[in-house]
C-alpha cells in the first residue's frame, strides 16, 4: 500500500536508500585445481551476509580489476585465492593501497604462495605454508574471544579441514584469534611421499595484524565447498570481515 502510494507520487525510493551500504568489499576468487566448486555457495552466501549487513561487494575472477580504482574498497579479501596471481603492476597497485591505509582479508587457499615469489604478500599473510596434514575433524579453540571472528563460535568447535602446517621466516607478530587442538586429530597424517609435523601448542589456524597502515584478517579454515554454507562459519568470515572493513567491534 504505502509502494503504491509512494509510486503514484512519483516518489519511488531506491533499496539502496533505504539502506545505504555501509563499506565496499571487493572479491577475488580465481578457480584453481582445488577450489572452485565453492565459488557459486560462497559468492550467495557473501550476497545475503551483504543485504543482512548493510555492504556492499564486488565478486572478481580476473585480476584485472586492481587495474582500477582500490581506494574505494574498504577491504579486499583473497578468496582460495593467492597473491601471486597478481602481475607486477597490480602487486604494486595493492601494495599502494596497503600503505595508503587499505585492508584485506586472506581466506584458505590464499595464505598459501609460493616462497620468495612476493615476500611483501608472505608479510601480510604473516605465516608461510609448508604443508597440510588429510582433511581431519579436529577441536578448533577460541584464542581470543574478543576479536568479532570469534563471535558465536563455541569454545571448543568442532570442525573438518586441512589444518595447515606454518612457519614464520620473516618473524612478524600476530594475534591469533584460533587455534587448533593437535592432540584432537593426527598433524602426521599425510600423503606418502610427504612429512607433516606437529606445530605444538602454537597452532593457529586464523589471526590478525597490522601491515603497512591497514588491517588484516587471516583465516586459514574454508577448503571444502559445504563450510560456505555453514552458518558458525559464516560467522566468522563475517566477524574478519566487519573488523578489517571497519576496524570496529572488538570487546575488551
Amino acid at each position: 500500500m504505502i509502494w503504491a502510494l509512494l509510486a503514484l507520487l512519483g516518489m519511488i525510493i531506491p533499496s539502496a536508500a533505504l539502506a545505504d551500504p555501509q563499506y565496499k568489499l571487493l572479491v577475488l576468487s580465481i578457480p584453481n585445481k582445488y577450489h572452485y566448486e565453492y565459488i557459486p555457495v560462497a559468492r550467495d552466501s557473501l550476497e545475503r551476509l551483504a543485504k543482512l549487513h548493510a555492504f556492499e561487494f564486488t565478486w572478481a575472477n580476473r585480476t584485472d580489476v586492481f587495474d582500477g580504482d582500490l581506494s574505494q574498497y574498504a577491504a579486499v579479501m583473497f578468496l582460495n585465492t593467492p597473491g601471486e596471481e597478481l602481475n607486477a603492476a597490480q602487486r604494486a597497485k595493492f601494495e599502494a593501497y596497503m600503505r595508503g591505509g587499505g585492508n584485506a582479508i586472506v581466506v584458505h587457499r590464499a595464505a598459501i604462495t609460493p616462497p620468495n615469489d612476493w615476500v611483501w604478500y608472505e608479510k601480510l599473510v604473516g605465516r608461510s605454508f609448508i604443508n597440510h596434514p588429510m582433511l581431519q575433524t579436529a577441536a578448533v579453540t577460541i584464542a581470543d574471544n574478543g576479536f568479532p571472528a570469534t563471535f558465536g563460535l563455541p569454545d571448543r568447535w568442532i570442525w573438518s579441514d586441512e589444518y595447515y602446517v606454518l612457519a614464520n621466516p620473516y618473524h612478524i607478530a600476530i594475534h591469533p584469534v584460533l587455534t587448533v587442538d593437535e592432540s584432537s586429530y593426527d598433524p602426521t597424517k599425510i600423503w606418502p611421499g610427504q612429512v607433516a609435523k606437529p606445530m605444538g601448542p602454537d597452532h593457529p589456524v586464523a589471526w590478525y595484524h597490522s601491515y603497512e597502515k591497514g588491517r588484516v584478517f587471516v583465516t586459514t579454515l574454508g577448503h571444502d565447498v559445504e563450510m560456505y554454507r555453514d552458518p558458525t562459519y559464516l560467522a566468522h568470515l563475517m566477524g574478519g570481515i566487519w573488523w578489517s572493513a571497519t576496524g570496529r567491534g572488538m570487546a575488551r
